[in-house]
Order: C-alpha cells, then sequence, then structure tokens
C-alpha cells in the first residue's frame, strides 16, 4: 500500500479500509478515514446537516461535532483528495479490523472538537494508530505563536520610539 495516492472525485480510486483520506478544501484540509464500499468515518459540525462538507466557517468555531459515515464521493464534492497515511514511519498502524471497529463504534456520536487540540485530523489518526497527531494543528499552532511574538516585537519597538521621543522634549 503507497503512502500517498492523489485522486480526484471523478476518479476516486482503490483507497483500502483503515486507509486516511485527506481532502483539499480551498482553505484548510478535512480528513476522514475510508471503511470501505466507498465510504468514510468523518467529523462535521453538530450544527450542520446531513452535508458532509466542513466548508462553512462554523466548523472552525464549533466545540462539538457529530461523528459521521457517509460516502467518500460526497464528502469530497467537487474538492479533491488523495490517501495519505503520511505517520506510518511513525507510528504503527492498528490491524485494520480494530480500526473499523472502533471507527463503527463513534458513528452517529456526538465529540468534543478544537480546531487546534482536537480536529478532524486528530480524530482520524486517533483512530488508525491509537494516537491523537495533526501537522496542521502544529503548523497552525506555530504560526499564531509567530504572529504573537512578532506583536510583541512591534508593541516593544512602538513603546521604545515613543520613550525616545519623550526624551528629546
Amino acid at each position: 500500500m503507497a503512502a500517498v495516492e492523489s485522486f480526484s472525485a471523478a476518479r476516486l480510486g482503490d483507497p483500502e479500509p483503515g486507509d486516511l483520506i485527506e481532502i483539499f478544501r480551498p482553505a484548510y484540509q478535512h480528513w476522514a478515514l475510508y471503511l470501505g464500499d466507498g465510504y468514510v468515518i468523518n467529523v462535521t459540525p453538530v450544527d450542520e446537516g446531513p452535508p458532509a462538507t466542513l466548508a462553512s466557517a462554523k466548523s472552525v468555531f464549533s466545540r462539538k461535532a457529530r461523528v459521521r459515515m457517509q460516502l467518500l464521493k460526497d464528502v469530497v464534492g467537487n474538492d479533491t483528495y488523495h490517501i495519505n497515511n503520511k505517520y506510518d514511519g511513525t507510528y504503527a498502524p492498528l490491524p485494520v479490523e480494530e480500526i473499523i471497529r472502533r471507527a463503527e463504534y463513534l458513528i452517529d456520536q456526538e465529540v468534543s472538537y478544537d480546531l487546534l487540540g482536537n480536529n478532524c485530523e486528530h480524530f482520524v489518526t486517533l483512530l488508525r494508530y491509537g494516537e491523537a497527531v495533526s501537522d496542521q494543528a502544529k503548523r497552525a499552532i506555530g504560526a499564531i505563536g509567530l504572529v504573537t511574538a512578532a506583536a510583541g516585537a512591534f508593541s516593544l519597538l512602538g513603546l521604545l520610539r515613543s520613550r525616545s521621543r519623550e526624551r528629546q522634549y
């Protein structure tokens, strides 16, 4: 099984049960886990109806999500996706039967959701590896830290400039 294969919604390819599916939305990636027979499991905001896409801003601010089993083609919609088992080199995947059993147990349940600490990538990696990991969240946390540091530096520069002006008068 290859670690990364690219497909579009028009050509669904051959994911295997237990594979991680990375879906490329306009501003972010959504993650699902392939169950077999064209179905995936993924999380969607609780207040969002049956449509599978997380394209709405609600997903960013929602604190709860619903675990749904849906057709891969419906979840992907007009976007593209690829099979991305990128953590296989770091974490050993659980046996496929265990992954599917854990996934099926969660269908239709409400779970907590946090964009940075418990998002859709965390959800599917926990099912596949028994470890909740998300490079997407790590990058976002790093970017927030960088912006915070830059804002602090600009504030300090502004303070120093205003003090130097006060001394001139």
